[in-house]
């Protein structure tokens, strides 16, 4: 019997951001995000997102912002392991200009139209170029809802977290834009790996989570 292994997207992307990976070594359950409550802090979230999850011991992998979820879903219930894709572990791996938002935040007077615009500088900092991946990126993105997007932006800002789950792997690429490669510390590293890697790269990613998760 394969193993279940339970995916959590990125900030305003589904699970077709996975799409052009290669599973077949597990049994993949996307979870599906869902809208926050007023005001909800990211593990409050992070424990409601848990109840998509009945395994006891779940392996978890986690792209973007999925990866921060994961890490509060490991630091508040029982897991096997968490993998993260293009992501952060604590607040430190945040990078500085996106935290001086939270006493100049700027990011709260955006439009939804604006968070959610697909345009050549939401290409950039994704690290996609090839047409079918921009039309993907920006299908996911208008079909993304946009109290959970809006939410999730002022969530990454702010987050607080310092502490690291045990068992936590990291993957990361060094041409990430968004979550720039020189300030995170992860345990594999992808020459030349874009925010969404898993997109443009999508061999190398596949057999490094099909190493990771067999580990």
């Amino acid at each position: 019997m394969m193993q279940k292994v339970y995916f959590i997207s990125g900030l305003g992307a589904d699970e077709r951001a996975f799409s052009y990976l290669d599973l077949s070594f597990c049994e993949p359950v996307f979870i599906r995000w869902i809208r926050p409550l007023e005001d909800e802090t990211v593990p409050a979230y992070a424990a409601r997102l848990k109840e998509q999850i009945p395994e006891a011991a779940p392996t978890i992998v986690g792209l973007s912002f999925g990866g921060m979820v994961a890490v509060e879903i490991a630091k508040a219930f029982p897991y096997k392991k968490i993998v993260l894709l293009s992501s952060a572990k604590t607040q430190q791996e945040i990078p500085f200009y996106l935290k001086t938002m939270r006493w100049l935040p700027l990011h709260k007077l955006a439009t939804p139209a604006f968070l959610k615009a697909a345009n050549q500088f939401a290409y950039k900092l994704m690290g996609i170029s090839r047409r079918p991946d921009k039309v993907l990126f920006m299908k996911m993105l208008m079909q993304a809802d946009e109290v959970f997007i809006k939410w999730a932006v002022d969530r990454i800002i702010n987050w607080r977290n310092n502490s690291i789950p045990a068992r936590t792997i990291h993957i990361h690429g060094t041409k990430d834009i968004l979550l720039p490669y020189a300030f995170v510390k992860p345990d594999y590293t992808v020459k030349g790996g874009v925010h969404l890697m898993v997109m443009n790269r999508p061999a190398e990613i596949s057999a490094l989570l099909r190493e990771c998760i067999s580990i």
